[in-house]
């Protein structure tokens, strides 16, 4: 075990931060598949929690042979797997796999394994990075909107409108977080507004078309609209009946909770072992859970920003910002939701919420960001090497100035010096270089 930990290498905050909400998900996911044991009918309880435990055991698999990867062979990487994922989108728009009773196709299935996968949380990742390495490699050069436009934009907008017919919040939060990273990797400010303005352009124009061929795509436009209606007025309704039954969790479970697998709402709250997790936690654990889960959150924001500071790279510091702050934004979001905030937007709960595909690309994005680190730490270790071996050596020479001085002052005095012998550092580069 020891051996184990001494070869995770990077920020062990983020480590910590990590392990801590895969060990709290594991209760609530367990008590949580009553839902689809018991209403639903389908598997055990038992077999939902060893599912999930394959799932979380695989994802760290998958953060520590990230970590392992030196970071920057991922500009190369964002370049070629680019195109890839966009024919596995288009695949999936076609082609692809409706699960839990979702009415558009986000899903593929690996051939063999049986294993669905969501592509457009892979498209994600790979487009954060080939964004961040645009950034980078534009740093300190003068940017113009024609060249940025065909080289950066028209790649990201090809992917979100593969995404977005079947998934307009994972869309909106993409094209949200890819304006916020060249924000900060200081893309100009009025390229960004006219960028923001033809994205809007496009969303209206996208809307238009699906009202007047609505047979021309799968129905999304209307499930978007009707989410935010339902929001905004006050008749009941399907999502009404969601948060409705997540807060009355939220409510029951005042502050220290119901205890563990004790919630009464999980057998009456679709999506509760994904979703809807939060308020199950906040209902079993009270809000001292839901206000711990927040604060690791947090706590790992804060490392990331550390870290992001640290980064001795442009490249370095917009891969944690670039794959580092979804994490965060998508658990407030689920937050937000559960306690009616925001509209129902489907995005699960980072690293606690059952389900295999979101998982795996969260400790992928963990897995990169801990590359960053292990390479500063790797730096910063060598600086430090370099430090003392130069401290030795002035220490050396300084001993060996003394002795001369002292040798000098003995023969001026007539006194016979003391025999030094070969090895009494008379040669202190010599010695220090044989370290």
């Amino acid at each position: 075990m020891k051996e184990l930990i001494n070869n995770l290498k990077g920020d062990k905050g983020i480590w910590s931060f990590v392990m801590l909400l895969a060990l709290i998900s594991f209760m609530p996911v367990f008590s949580a598949s009553t839902n689809l044991v018991y209403v639903i009918g389908k598997g055990s309880t038992i077999g939902y929690l060893v599912k999930h435990l394959v799932h979380v055991f695989i994802g760290f698999g998958l953060i520590y042979f990230v970590h392992k990867v030196p970071y920057h062979y991922y500009k190369g990487l964002s370049q070629i797997l680019l195109p890839i994922v966009g024919l596995l989108l288009i695949y999936t728009f076609f082609q692809g796999t409706v699960i839990d009773g979702a009415n558009a196709s986000r899903w593929i299935k690996v051939p063999f394994i049986g294993v669905t996968f969501q592509t457009s949380a892979l498209a994600f990742i790979i487009l954060m990075i080939y964004v961040a390495r645009y950034l980078a490699k534009v740093h300190d050069k003068e940017i113009t909107f024609k060249s940025s436009f065909f080289e950066l934009w028209v790649p990201v907008f090809a992917i979100l409108a593969l995404i977005l017919p079947a998934n307009f919040s994972t869309a909106a939060l993409i094209f949200s977080m890819v304006c916020m990273l060249v924000f900060v990797g200081r893309y100009p400010l009025r390229y960004l507004g006219m960028i923001i303005g033809m994205g809007v352009s496009m969303l209206v124009l996208f809307v238009l078309f699906a009202k007047a061929f609505p047979d021309a795509m799968p129905n999304r436009v209307d499930t978007w609209m009707n989410r935010i209606e339902r929001f905004t007025s006050d008749e009941p309704n399907e999502d009404d009946y969601q948060i409705e039954k997540a807060k009355i969790a939220i409510a029951s479970g005042k502050i220290y909770g119901l205890g563990p697998g004790k919630s009464v709402q999980k057998n009456f709250l679709p999506q509760s072992s994904s979703d809807f997790i939060f308020a199950i936690i906040v209902e079993e654990y009270g809000l001292a859970g839901g206000l711990t889960v927040l604060f690791l959150y947090l706590m790992l924001f804060f490392r990331f920003l550390v870290q992001a500071h640290k980064a001795k790279t442009l490249f370095g510091k917009l891969l944690i910002v670039g794959l580092g702050f979804p994490i965060i934004f998508q658990a407030l979001i689920n937050m937000g939701v559960a306690v009616e905030l925001l509209p129902v937007t489907g995005q699960t709960l980072p690293l606690i919420s059952s389900g295999g595909s979101s998982i795996w690309m969260t400790c992928i994005s963990i897995g990169i960001i801990i590359s960053v680190t292990r390479k500063e730490e790797e730096i910063a270790q060598e600086m430090a090497e370099k430090e003392a071996r130069e401290a030795a050596l002035q220490r050396m020479i300084d001993e060996h100035i003394l002795r001369e001085q002292q040798r000098e002052e003995a023969e001026a005095a007539g006194i016979e010096p003391a025999a030094f012998s070969i090895e009494d550092k008379s040669n202190p580069m010599q010695a220090v270089m044989g370290k």
